[in-house]
């Protein structure tokens, strides 16, 4: 990621708005025990620094102006360890759940959402522009777009297909299947909120399918990006190599920032 392409692509300064980011980080994250026992999801170190840190650093570089972490679970480990963003220079501040309240939930008890938001799971690995998908949702209109990713999933068996009559009518061995699917990033209109506030627990798939049922057309960005999330440990394990093999491609470098936050904004 080079630092033209940064400047270039910067959402937060280059028209004198102001972006946040709402990053879920209260989860229990149960698929990666025992690791996450002691240790919150996105404290997981992916190379030298935890995966949600290099989340934040991509989030800076694009212009951000503030994030807000949803904890619950472990979150003062969290807050421990990026305070209020001094070290990575960008406000952050938190927002705590009391009560379980699913992946959308604690989103509606964020104050200040009174614009165009980023909500996103604090667990990916990924190279999304951020700058495009906004174009992107702000193009389309709509009160939410889902980001998407391609994953690529093999079966290490024989897949069996029959008929009716139990005749054997396909026999594939290990084949390999290619979906879109949600990256667990999205941008989202404040009149998104009502639709959370007030519900109780509600999880962004059901959120999603409550837009689509009140007609509301939230759309979806194909980011044609890398992406890992870290939910299970095998994946964790290609994300750590990942990182370790393209470093420079999902960690902008510290002098890009600074330029970034010293560009005048442009008319």
């Amino acid at each position: 990621m080079s630092e033209k392409r940064l400047r270039l692509h910067a959402i937060g300064r280059s028209n004198n708005s102001q972006m946040k980011a709402v990053i879920l980080a209260g989860g229990k994250g149960t698929r990666l025990a025992p690791y996450t026992t002691v240790l919150p999801k996105p404290l997981m170190p992916i190379g030298d620094m935890p995966i949600l840190e290099i989340m934040i650093r991509q989030l800076r570089a694009y212009g951000f102006s503030e994030i807000v972490l949803c904890v619950g679970y472990l979150g003062a480990l969290l807050e421990a360890y990026f305070g209020k963003g001094e070290k990575l220079g960008i406000p952050i501040s938190y927002s705590y759940e009391q009560e379980a309240l699913g992946t959308a939930g604690p989103i509606g008890l964020v104050p200040g959402l009174d614009c165009t938001f980023f909500a996103m799971n604090g667990d990916l690995l990924t190279t999304i522009d951020f700058s495009a998908m906004l174009r992107f949702h702000r193009r389309h209109g709509q009160i939410a777009t889902v980001g998407l990713a391609n994953k690529t999933v093999k079966i290490d068996l024989g897949v069996i297909e029959t008929s009716e009559a139990h005749e054997l009518i396909a026999y594939v061995e290990k084949p390999t299947y290619q979906y879109r699917v949600s990256m667990g990033i999205y941008a989202f209109e404040p009149d998104v909120l009502p639709y959370i506030r007030g519900t109780g627990a509600i999880d962004l798939p059901a959120l999603i399918l409550k837009l689509v049922r009140d007609g509301r057309r939230p759309m979806a960005f194909d980011s044609r990006c890398q992406w890992l999330d870290i939910g299970r440990a095998d994946d964790y394990k290609i994300a750590h190599e990942l990182f370790q093999e393209q470093r420079a491609t999902f960690l902008p470098p510290r002098a890009t920032i600074t330029q970034i936050e010293n560009e005048r904004p442009r008319q």
